[in-house]
């Protein structure tokens, strides 16, 4: 630290000072990158669309169901089939499998014999 301040001739006070200022300039630009973050969302946001699309229903003669009922009755029907079910243990095994040695598996077979120097 003497060194520097041997080569440059800065006393503590600017060297204060300049710490100081480059402190300041970080946190600028960093409230100034938040803000310009903040207005790429506003102007990038999708509008909202203020119409609702109208949903046409079919009519349904008596003794049928709409469409959303029977959704609703299926999605029902698959929940209750599915809490039927036992829950399968959730515990791995893994067995060792003995391979015979075969040179097509072997590594050493892949590496490049080093020549001779002469």
């Amino acid at each position: 630290m003497m060194n520097l301040l041997a080569v440059t001739g800065w006393g503590w006070s600017e060297i204060i000072w300049t710490t100081l200022i480059s402190i300041a300039l970080v946190f600028g630009v960093l409230v100034l990158l938040v803000f310009v973050m903040k207005a790429f969302g506003v102007v990038f946001a999708e509008k909202p669309q203020h119409k609702m699309a109208k949903v046409e229903t079919k009519p349904v003669s008596e003794g049928q169901l709409h469409e959303e009922e029977v959704a609703a009755i299926t999605t029902a029907l698959k929940l209750y089939k599915s809490a039927l079910h036992d829950r399968e243990s959730e515990v791995l095994t893994i067995l060792s499998v003995k391979r015979a040695y075969s040179p097509w598996n072997s590594k050493i077979h892949g590496l490049t014999q080093m020549p001779d120097k002469k």
